[in-house]
């Protein structure tokens, strides 16, 4: 844990881009932040350049400025695997690196949310499942999905939860409001990910499985994925191991030919594996199924004929729910045995419960 009495022996540079990365993140001027803080920007540029040493109290109107905790500009980050970065400065900033930096700050605030619940007991960090080959094109990232499936004892069938799922590879998912698409982290044997709420439930759960790709396949700082491929090349091989994950191309090999398929049942195969309308037609030319008539492919179809072909049953993976199961659990046993606050246990839920859904007895051990 993190002294803040003291800022003796800090390493001011790394400090400073932290605070430089906050803010841009947040789309704020060094004149703004600086205005905010009280001081000259002169001043803003200096400690972003590492070059200014910041007192406890300053550090403290820092965090309530960039609305991050202290901890967030003192302890070490961690092994951020996957992060859409886009290299930010004061002239130029764009939407997506906005995005990326606000989506890396969410999954630094939600290990150390992870990190609080093993600590007091209630949660344990499940070991990564790791591919054990490299994967350099597609066929071998479709393999590396089967092989997951096959780990999990999957076979062909719809993933019901991507949050269970992901759960049981080793990686905690955190479903956030936030713009953009999604980060995952490997720290020590901690795995996380979060996964913007923002688009349709398809692309949800195609964003959980890629994030889910970089844990399970690594990166070009974890294994041989990639190595000689561009950053473009490694994330098209796992998306084509998340879209392998999502929705077996085996699944089409019933289907012999054009002939052979209609139309709605591709759409019945979509709606089963509540993938998006693309990602379907994508799997569908892998398994050789096509060419598709054209009326078949636009325009895509809306979301009443996807609730349609399943019978109108609610979808909640990743829509309501926000927080893995088990850490919705570990939140609920710690604040049952009074070991953290009825507030606390309503924030680190992350908007699936309200306070009016807690019982009144708040402070009670309701477990055996």
């Amino acid at each position: 844990m993190c002294d803040y009495r003291t800022m003796a022996g800090r390493d001011w540079s790394d400090i400073g881009e932290r605070v430089q990365l906050t803010r841009a993140g947040l789309g704020m001027s060094q004149a703004e932040l600086a205005e905010a803080m009280g001081l000259d920007r002169t001043m803003v540029a200096k400690i972003e350049a590492g070059t200014r040493r910041v007192d406890a109290l300053e550090l403290s109107r820092l965090s309530t400025v960039l609305k991050v905790p202290m901890a967030h500009f003192l302890e070490s980050q961690p092994l951020v695997l996957s992060r859409r970065t886009v290299a930010l400065t004061d002239d130029v900033e764009t939407r997506a690196g906005r995005e990326s930096n606000m989506l890396g700050l969410a999954l630094e605030s939600w290990m150390r949310e992870l990190r609080q619940l093993i600590e007091l007991g209630m949660l344990e960090a499940r070991p990564a499942l790791t591919y054990p080959s490299p994967v350099d094109d597609g066929q071998a990232a479709r393999v590396a999905a089967a092989w997951v499936r096959d780990e999990l004892r999957l076979g062909v069938e719809p993933v019901d939860s991507m949050l269970s799922l992901c759960e049981r590879a080793g990686q905690f998912v955190l479903v956030t409001e936030l713009d953009g698409d999604g980060a995952s982290a490997l720290d020590g044997e901690l795995g996380a990910a979060v996964v913007s709420l923002k688009g349709d439930p398809g692309r949800r759960r195609a964003t959980a499985a890629h994030e889910l790709g970089h844990l399970v396949l690594g990166d070009e700082y974890s294994s041989d994925l990639g190595v000689h491929a561009s950053r473009a090349g490694r994330e098209a091989l796992i998306d084509t191991f998340a879209a392998e994950l999502l929705l077996p191309s085996s699944v089409f090999l019933t289907e012999e030919s054009a002939e052979s398929l209609s139309r709605e049942r591709l759409l019945e195969i979509a709606a089963r594996y509540r993938t998006s309308w693309s990602l379907t037609l994508k799997q569908a030319a892998v398994a050789g199924v096509g060419p598709l008539p054209r009326a078949w492919t636009w325009p895509n179809p809306t979301k009443a004929e996807f609730l349609d072909a399943l019978g109108w049953v609610p979808q909640a993976d990743l829509g309501s729910v926000r927080v893995s199961p088990a850490v919705a659990n570990a939140v609920m046993r710690a604040w049952r045995r009074g070991l953290i606050t009825r507030r606390r246990c309503v924030e680190l839920m992350h908007g699936q419960i309200t306070d009016g859904d807690l019982p009144d007895n708040a402070e009670v051990d309701l477990e055996p």
